[in-house]
């Protein structure tokens, strides 16, 4: 990927530019409470915020007090977005939380190379072995761990059985003109064919990641990476797929300002039967069933179509999983309570509660769900990985493919701008 380091006066520039004063950088890292009782407070960062995930990991951080009398736990819990931008500024503040919700690739790597990240090589070596390789793979920077998987997955369409039964779409399309002709019927039967959160941008993203990999093929992603350059045409043809696909207004009304976990926003439109499909990860089901109603038995599962044509193949995957890094010089409790996390029995309980695709093989029987199923065998039988874009890249060029693809959403951006742009950016890193 090169050099994906970039100074701390840009950390501090993105975050002055997100209306992020220092107040919102104080108070992170665990310390003893200075008294007789000689207790630890270790804080705790992520993004598990709706349910059951919040609770259920609540009490697996009371469980691990109970086992650990002198160890207290402060959860501090954010929606995706808003911990993105809280994270790029503590990152300027050169002080990190005692443990945190990492995705792996560029941003930890950001983070490594300013010395804020806890390497975790020697001290996790006993036990983070037995961890599915393919989940380890995102928090390994020069042959180091930085990073404990909880969890691993896949960014794929999940469906409506019973609106794609109404539209006479008999089955999930496996090839994207297929697939643009699903949309059509749908959209001929009076149904939404795709919720998107166009407000966070994100989701917007992984259309145009796909379709990149389908025509360019993975290895060409990491190249543009290597090189500085998008503007190849087989990005180009991305772009321009996707405009095909937009071109049809197959997203909700109002997509533009919906969320994605809101009551209004993209998971809800797909948990309540207002919209036949979302492109999303393995925690989709979750997110529907919190945000709306949910699909019960009408929930499937496709993986994303191939592109006639196209130098990638359709067991390439896109996707990646949540992991937990330490601040530099975290407490040795922060270590414990990543092993406490990493065992098989929390991760039973993560599989059966919070529908997470295991990281360890023995809980890999505790796995029932046919949908999480599914997205579990696409994984083994993959070809090809490529971790979320906006995460494996440095910080600055993920957030340019972010707001380029919503610009071509939007329509403001043609595909050749898209690229342009991302290859400005990914230049300017230099």
């Amino acid at each position: 990927m090169g050099d994906l380091a970039l100074s701390r006066r840009g950390f501090l520039a993105v975050s002055a530019a997100a209306g992020l004063g220092m107040t919102a950088l104080s108070g992170c890292g665990g310390d003893s409470d200075g008294g007789s009782s000689g207790t630890t407070t270790i804080e705790w960062w992520n993004i598990s915020t709706t349910q059951p995930t919040k609770d259920v990991w609540a009490g697996l951080a009371k469980k691990f007090e109970a086992q650990n009398p002198k160890v207290k736990i402060k959860i501090v819990q954010l929606e995706n977005d808003a911990y993105k931008s809280k994270m790029t500024a503590l990152t300027a503040s050169g002080k990190l939380p005692d443990i945190f919700h990492t995705w792996g690739g560029g941003v930890l790597k950001q983070q490594v190379d300013a010395g804020l990240v806890e390497d975790l090589t020697d001290g996790t070596k006993a036990w983070a072995d037995g961890l599915l390789p393919v989940a380890k793979q995102p928090y390994l920077i020069d042959d180091k761990t930085y990073g404990i998987p909880f969890d691993i997955g896949m960014i794929g369409f999940w469906y409506n059985k019973a609106l794609f039964k109404q539209a006479g779409v008999s089955a999930p399309p496996t090839t994207w003109s297929g697939f643009l002709d699903a949309v059509r019927r749908l959209k001929s039967a009076g149904i939404t064919p795709l919720a998107l959160a166009g407000k966070e941008k994100w989701p917007g993203m992984y259309y145009w990641a796909y379709l990149a990999m389908r025509t360019a093929g993975v290895d060409a992603l990491r190249k543009a990476a290597d090189d500085k350059d998008f503007t190849g045409a087989g990005f180009v043809q991305a772009g321009g797929h996707l405009k095909e696909l937009v071109d049809l207004q197959p997203f909700q009304k109002g997509f533009l300002g919906a969320a994605y976990s809101t009551p209004t926003g993209q998971a809800a439109t797909v948990g309540n039967g207002k919209a036949a499909m979302e492109l999303m990860g393995q925690w989709a089901p979750v997110v529907e069933a919190d945000a709306g109603k949910g699909l019960g038995a009408d929930l499937g599962f496709f993986p994303f179509p191939a592109v006639e044509g196209g130098q990638g193949s359709i067991t390439e995957v896109f996707g990646g999983g949540g992991g937990h890094a330490l601040r530099k010089g975290a407490p040795q409790a922060a270590v414990d309570f990543l092993k406490f996390f990493a065992s098989q029995a929390t991760d039973q309980e993560l599989v059966k509660k919070t529908g997470v695709l295991p990281v360890v093989p023995a809980a890999e029987s505790s796995l029932t769900d046919p949908n999480l199923t599914a997205v579990q065998a696409q994984l083994k039988a993959a070809t090809g990985f490529q971790l979320y874009l906006d995460q494996a890249y440095a910080p600055a060029v993920g957030q340019e493919i972010n707001d380029s693809v919503a610009a071509l959403i939007a329509g403001s951006k043609s595909p050749e701008q898209v690229t342009q742009s991302v290859t400005k950016t990914a230049k300017e890193e230099q």
